[in-house]
């Protein structure tokens, strides 16, 4: 892998963008392009439900989002600093993506309304609800907002887990980006991303009992032991 061959899924994107696309689909054509620019093979257990209007994932890696959005047109609530990216940050924004601090209990409260807006809009949307990286060996704790919402809107949503045997895929915001590039550039990676069931409010008693079944189904699996 190369720089250059990270780099012309972008450049390619910018006519799409100079005609008007539909931002949300430049977005998933883009990630689609980079996602193997990037060295990536994706591995998809399950069955991934584009009927379900909201996808649940764990989050290891700032590629996550691009995984994911590689299999279909989606919004989602990203990081701040996401919106002054060069050419990609002003085009973001028009595309579904919400932004946040999360050390800002105003801007959390503006995101998870356009957040759920969207969703009430019909448009399909990503959710992670660590709303942080880890190395994959135990999930965060949730930011349990967006569950909430989705929950009260009585929307069903789709559990969809990560994992890597790649050491150097997991991302956490203790690391520097370039050796991780690097890494990524030097190997294929491979990921897996493994589909749960829907899960559907009207089966539950209540939003705690819906937020302890996505922990359950994002939960680090152990390694088959033969």
């Amino acid at each position: 892998m190369t720089w250059a061959g990270a780099l012309w899924p972008t450049f390619a994107l910018l006519p799409r963008l100079a005609t008007g696309a539909e931002p949300q689909t430049g977005l998933h054509w883009w990630a689609r392009r980079l996602l193997p620019a990037l060295g990536v093979d994706l591995r998809v257990e399950g069955h991934p439900r584009t009927d379900v209007p909201l996808w649940v994932a764990n989050h290891l890696s700032w590629v996550d989002p691009l995984v994911l959005m590689s299999l279909r047109p989606m919004g989602t609530i990203a990081k701040g600093e996401v919106a002054g990216y060069p050419l990609i940050g002003r085009w973001a924004k028009k595309s579904g993506i919400h932004f946040v601090d999360r050390e800002d209990a105003t801007s959390r409260a503006a995101a998870l309304a356009g957040f759920t807006a969207s969703l009430q809009g019909g448009r399909s949307m990503l959710l992670f609800p660590e709303g942080t990286t880890t190395r994959g060996e135990r999930l965060a704790a949730f930011y349990e907002g967006g569950l909430r919402a989705v929950f009260n809107l009585g929307l069903p949503a789709q559990p969809l887990r990560l994992s890597s045997s790649s050491a150097h895929y997991p991302w956490t915001g203790d690391e520097t980006l370039l050796p991780h590039l690097q890494a990524l550039f030097a190997t294929r990676t491979g990921v897996t991303l493994s589909a749960e069931e829907p899960l559907y409010p009207s089966d539950f008693s209540d939003v705690t009992a819906w937020i302890a079944a996505f922990r359950a189904a994002l939960s680090p699996r152990s390694p088959d032991v033969s």
